[in-house]
């Protein structure tokens, strides 16, 4: 009885001794976080701009290329236009990106900057109009190439403050989002 007592009282601190260090292994040494990421619990916490396990994907690249705009404003009719969403130049944060032709009238482009899944105007005044506005991307889950961004926004003549809202202000004038395809 003796030895079966003893062979278990060993058998349980052998356990317990490797159960111990496995825990204390540490979760961080076999990943690589790129961009400046840093593991914390074996997880990549990612700088602004990256995304992904290890920050090896940049944000806005997702938001890059053409796109098919649907809206109708609030002081503006029904439109379908394209647009184009570039990288912001290459002295620009990783964040950044500029849109071309939006609202199918500006010939400047409108800057904006990405934060995950959400796209934002921040207010700027451009060829005689103040426009700012947010938008969030989402993917189609199937074929993730293509992308919705549902981009709520205002343009306001800096003149005649007449304002055209697109989903901006939705409580107060019922408008609706404009809304971007890829």
């Amino acid at each position: 009885m003796r030895i079966i007592m003893f062979t278990l009282l060993i058998t349980a601190a052998i356990f317990g001794s490797v159960l111990y260090t496995s825990c204390r292994l540490d979760k961080c040494k076999p990943i690589n976080c790129a961009h400046q990421g840093v593991c914390q619990g074996g997880t990549c916490i990612c700088p602004s701009g990256y995304e992904g396990p290890n920050c090896e994907t940049v944000t806005r690249d997702k938001y890059i290329g053409n796109w098919r705009v649907f809206e109708k404003g609030s002081n503006s009719i029904a439109a379908q236009y394209p647009l184009v969403i570039d990288t912001a130049g290459r002295d620009e944060a990783i964040t950044y990106v500029v849109i071309r032709n939006l609202y199918s009238y500006f010939k400047k482009p409108v800057r904006a900057y990405v934060d995950g899944e959400n796209i934002i105007i921040p207010n700027q005044r451009l060829e005689g109009k103040m426009v700012f506005g947010r938008g969030v991307l989402t993917y189609n889950t199937t074929y993730t190439q293509y992308a919705t961004i549902t981009m709520r926004y205002l343009v306001q003549d800096t003149f005649t403050l007449i304002k055209d809202d697109f989903g901006y202000e939705s409580a107060i004038n019922f408008s609706d989002p404009s809304v971007w395809t890829k």
